[in-house]
């Protein structure tokens, strides 16, 4: 049965993403298809999930509001395989500031136990591309594009640290979770994506 793949289209970097997805899956000559879901029906009907950059305090308030926020939980919980982009890795978190604001209120789905800062490296003309190393899960020399980039400080003892930038952290694994503070899906390198859809097909095996 083939794979299915969806990106989370309440708001944010949806057809980057699809984009990045199609052309990984046909790379590897993946029985695999890629889906633009909303709804928690068409969540409930996914083999692995992305969320991508965008606006994490919309894309948490209105994945509360029409359900889809529940089905998440339920799915990843369950071991379906998700990748939280940028604002996506903010939501994966249990706890968010914001390096201008402070404290944030905003729905998160509360997977990950890190300290997490919004916005850590500066607003949107602070934006940069760098190049880091995810050599654990045999990634190297990545060109990391961040725009208005999240960071984490710490983290618990069950969460993988793949990547650093400047001594903050920029990409986390706990079995089938991975964060980015950068977005792979601005880029021509699908090794993340491709990471992404062995791991989902990995899931269902």
């Amino acid at each position: 049965m083939s794979t299915k793949i969806g990106i989370l289209a309440i708001q944010g970097d949806v057809a980057e993403n699809v984009s990045s997805l199609v052309a990984s899956i046909a790379d590897l000559n993946q029985d695999a298809t890629v889906h633009v879901v909303k709804t928690p029906e068409e969540i409930s009907a996914m083999d692995g999930l992305v969320i991508p950059g965008g606006e994490s305090t919309t894309i948490g308030q209105l994945s509360l509001v029409n359900g889809s926020q529940k089905v998440i939980k339920q799915k990843v919980e369950s071991g379906m395989p998700v990748l939280g982009i940028c604002a996506g890795m903010v939501l994966l978190a249990s706890n968010a500031t914001d390096r201008v604001v402070g404290k944030m209120d905003q729905p998160l789905f509360d997977f990950l136990d890190i300290e997490l800062e919004r916005n850590s490296f500066g607003r949107q003309r602070e934006s940069f591309e760098a190049k880091i190393s995810m050599d654990s899960i045999g990634i190297s020399n990545y060109h990391g594009v961040f725009i208005r980039a999240p960071a984490i400080s710490s983290t618990s003892d069950d969460i993988e640290v793949l990547a650093r930038f400047n001594e903050k952290i920029v990409a986390i694994k706990k079995g089938n979770i991975i964060g980015t503070s950068f977005h792979p899906e601005l880029t021509d390198d699908l090794a993340v994506h491709k990471y992404f859809v062995n791991l989902v097909k990995e899931s269902k095996n």
